[in-house]
């Protein structure tokens, strides 16, 4: 498997970070898996690398019911900043509902990015297939 260089958890569930987190300790070779309780300590995350070193996170999980800032808002301000890179957006949610099937399809149309919709909880086989990078 390719090295990674960064990975972003992005929930307010610590059951669902731990269990991601823990995975991705035994399958993915990466530098840094950083975890943040909702969208925007994400987005402030990633614009302040973008600002310092140009870096951005080559894989995210992404809840889509947090609380401050939810994961189709993250979504909305992630994919109008001006990355050269692709991003593997994995978003990771109980939902059922068709709303927000349809506004994954919606996100997907809109940008270069790989954005994937997966039900929890994740399994590590589909784990391994969706970690990576774009």
């Amino acid at each position: 498997m390719k090295k990674i260089n960064s990975i972003y958890i992005v929930d307010d569930d610590p059951i669902t970070v731990f269990g991601i987190r823990k995975m991705l300790d035994s399958i993915a070779v990466c530098e840094n898996i950083s975890a943040h309780g909702n969208g925007k300590l994400a987005l402030d995350d990633i614009k302040k690398s973008l600002n310092s070193d140009g870096q951005v996170p080559e894989i995210i999980f992404l809840d889509i019911n947090m609380p401050i800032m939810d994961g189709w808002q993250f979504l909305e301000e992630f994919i109008s900043l001006p990355l050269e890179k692709r991003v593997r957006i994995n978003i990771v949610t109980s939902s059922i509902d068709p709303f927000d099937v349809n506004n994954w399809n919606l996100y997907k149309s809109r940008t270069d990015h790989i954005i994937t919709f997966n039900n929890k909880p994740i399994k590590r086989n589909h784990l391994i297939e969706i970690t990576k990078a774009a």
